[in-house]
């Protein structure tokens, strides 16, 4: 758990692509609200996907505190998450 956003994931190895999911509950504010931060989600691991060291089930869920932050601070946040967990190659 870090920042705005928490991380499952399960590797795989019988495909060549990893597979993303969000999860955006009601506790985080309203349908615009919820519909931001899976767009942020969404859009950073986009901006970080080709640095994935292995194919993967990724799930993102969406803490409270996204619904104050920026694109380049999720990304910051996922980025951190993923480095920690040695799933990045840079």
């Amino acid at each position: 758990m870090y920042g705005c956003l928490i991380a499952n994931w399960l590797e795989v190895n019988d495909r060549t692509f990893t597979r993303l999911g969000v999860i955006t509950s009601r506790k985080i504010g309203k349908a615009h609200v919820r519909n931001r931060a899976r767009r942020l989600m969404r859009e950073s691991y986009r901006n970080i996907q080709h640095q994935c060291v292995q194919p993967m089930d990724l799930i993102l869920v969406a803490r409270k505190s996204i619904a104050n932050k920026s694109q380049q601070e999720v990304e910051a946040d996922l980025c951190a998450i993923m480095k920690r967990r040695r799933l990045l190659t840079s």
